[in-house]
């Protein structure tokens, strides 16, 4: 019998004593006691045994069932699975808190640190995320909150085991990141993303101190140069190291010691360097390490190169290093280099190229040979062209995004619906997909839906106010109204472009999985927000800037609120009236209203108009550390 095997048996035992055991399951209630003769020889043999046992106490069957609980939680590793289970009783309540390892946490002012720690005992990883999305577009100002320093403080506490910490838009000073490595001695894995406050100083205490790190990955986050050499702090000998990247790091690093980690580092698999990172530097890099499966280029243009000296052999060291199944980076690309990657294009299944200023005529010749690919990140510099020749090859693709490489509103960028409809036909297994342009037709988004209804994702930004069908001068109603219908997955959407509340109620009437959606410039009055807040049941993340909605239309949601994570409201035509209605009418729900943090307390809204409304449910109340231009309703 193999252990799978032997242990299955056993819970199937404890099982079925639970059931004989429990006077609620309908064995015992309808079974009926045992006749005379069999019981008389079972009451000898009990005698017989009490000689050698003081007493026998049947096992309590919550306690049995407990211990079930916790052999088949073991394999439940979806939250929403495990917070399903959690409300079935209070026993199961407590057993699902002792078997979870694992916790997330969406909004860092949605509980405190101490409701965390004292509902969860076992926490061995923690991902915490702070401001909402709309943080990266500006809209929020610096220090509004998101602080790491209650969180870290609290688990340094409760959970000395501690191995992985996952932070997104969250304030991380460099004392905090002390203090995490510190208080964890088998600290394994940090990832922060989109994060601030923190500088190499703080990363140069975690290399040096948590000597069983596997992950510290940086990404997109701002980090501040204290001048310190943080490479050179890793502990000496061989390292644990599976995964580094420093991508956004914006200063310049020891190369020498750089490339002496990646040699005292077998096991790292992924790389992402900086743009202070030459391509010669890359070369000896992956000579250095052959493994590795995802590697960021950094700058990938050579220093300056003496005339009559010879450069090394770029394409030979991809092509030694077979393994590598992703590529990112590309800052400062110099053109006439990029075709030494073609010995792993083949290999290739994710591309990112959203930050190199690439051409048509440089993206043909490489991805006409990777045909794998199944994520591809780009600037809208590849133009329609770029993505037909996307569509002509990558059938494979799963997830696309393409960024703007002029991001000015009243810019005239390359791409259009045409590349939107070429992709759409040509990958038809697509499920996600980003796209920034300036030009769209509703035929060319109805054709993405009718080719490609796998999708979950739909973003699609429209830059520039309320821009038209770029052909027929109409609404884009219709094309949004196409994706809800016929993409039945879909669980977020972003919309843009000139759009009447019958998009809404489009969306309202169809998009029964959205969990997330965003509205910028968009309908025409409060009926367009009833229609999604009534319409969509699973709608959890609400974030809506530039659009003519007020104070009806926030009412209209107030039986929704308490089940979602955050709604925002930015440059709307919400009151300060509106908005304290909505606070004394859902006291566990905070309502946040403010305007810049140059902002005064007292200017926060100017008269009655409110012009940021952040509002989220939370279990311990109001924050205490708002700014002075925050007010809580």
């Amino acid at each position: 019998m193999t252990e799978e095997e032997d242990s299955s048996a056993k819970m199937s035992e404890d099982v079925k004593r639970y059931l004989k055991l429990d006077p609620r399951s309908s064995s015992a209630a309808t079974s009926e006691p045992p006749c005379s003769s069999s019981s008389s020889s079972s009451a000898s043999a009990l005698a017989n045994k009490s000689r050698n046992f003081k007493s026998f106490e049947p096992p309590c069957p919550d306690h049995v069932l407990e211990n079930v609980l916790e052999n088949v939680l073991q394999f439940l590793t979806s939250r929403c699975d495990r917070n399903a289970v959690s409300l079935v009783c209070r026993s199961w309540w407590r057993v699902e808190a002792q078997t979870r390892f694992e916790v997330f946490i969406g909004n860092c002012y949605s509980l405190s640190p101490v409701r965390l720690t004292h509902r969860f005992t076992r926490v061995r990883s923690l991902v915490l995320k702070g401001k909402p999305r709309f943080a990266d577009f500006n809209l929020m100002p610096r220090n509004w909150g998101a602080q790491f320093a209650p969180w870290v403080a609290a688990t340094a506490k409760a959970y000395p085991w501690l191995e992985k910490v996952h932070l997104k838009r969250m304030f991380v000073t460099d004392d905090d990141l002390a203090l995490l490595a510190e208080s964890f001695p088998g600290f394994k894995d940090l990832t922060l993303v989109c994060c601030e406050g923190f500088g190499t100083s703080g990363i140069a205490v975690v290399a040096n101190k948590c000597r069983q790190l596997k992950v510290l990955d940086l990404l997109e986050s701002e980090v501040t140069d204290d001048e310190v050499d943080w490479l050179s702090c890793f502990p000496a000998g061989e390292t644990h190291l599976e995964s580094l990247s420093f991508d956004c790091v914006e200063s310049p690093i020891s190369f020498n010691a750089l490339e002496e980690l990646v040699v005292r580092s077998p096991f790292l698999k992924k790389l992402r360097t900086n743009r202070f990172v030459s391509l010669e530097e890359l070369h000896r890099l992956m000579v250095r390490a052959p493994q590795l499966t995802s590697l960021g280029t950094g700058s990938f243009s050579p220093d300056n190169v003496l005339q009559g000296e010879q450069e090394p052999d770029y394409a030979a060291a991809f092509r030694a290093c077979k393994s590598i199944s992703c590529l990112s980076g590309f800052r400062d690309l110099t053109p006439e280099y990029l075709p030494a990657i073609s010995p792993v294009c083949a290999n290739l299944t994710s591309l990112n190229f959203s930050y190199a200023n690439i051409s048509p005529d440089m993206l043909k010749p490489i991805i006409r040979n990777c045909h794998n690919i199944r994520v591809f990140w780009a600037l809208d510099s590849i133009c329609d062209e770029g993505l037909q020749a996307v569509a002509a090859t990558c059938k494979e693709l799963r997830e696309l995004r393409v960024f703007p490489f002029d991001p000015r509103e009243d810019s005239e960028g390359p791409i259009s619906g045409v590349g939107l409809q070429a992709i759409s036909e040509g990958c038809r297994k697509l499920e996600s997909i980003l796209y920034f342009c300036q030009r769209m037709t509703n035929g060319a988004v109805t054709a993405m839906s009718e080719n490609c209804p796998q999708l979950t994702v739909f973003r699609l930004c429209i830059m520039g106010r309320h821009r038209p069908d770029h052909v027929t001068g109409k609404p884009m109603d219709d094309g949004f109204g196409a994706i809800v219908k016929n993409c039945k997955k879909l669980t977020r959407l972003a919309v843009s472009g000139l759009l009447t509340d019958e998009a809404f109620s489009y969306i309202g009437e169809y998009g029964k999985l959205i969990r997330t959606l965003s509205v910028a410039f968009a309908g025409n009055s409060d009926r367009a927000l009833r229609y999604v807040l009534e319409g969509c049941p699973k709608l959890q993340k609400l974030e809506i800037r530039d659009s003519p909605f007020g104070d009806v239309g926030l009412r209209s949601g107030m039986h929704r609120y308490c089940n979602m994570r955050f709604v925002w409201l930015s440059s709307c035509v919400l009151s300060r009236g509106g908005c304290r209605e909505v606070a004394h009418a859902l006291p566990n729900v905070v309502v946040e209203v403010f305007g810049s943090d140059d902002d005064d307390d007292d200017d926060t809204v100017t008269g009655d108009y409110v012009e940021t409304l952040y509002l989220y449910r939370s279990l311990d109340g109001p924050r205490k550390d708002a700014p002075k231009f925050v007010t809580i309703l």
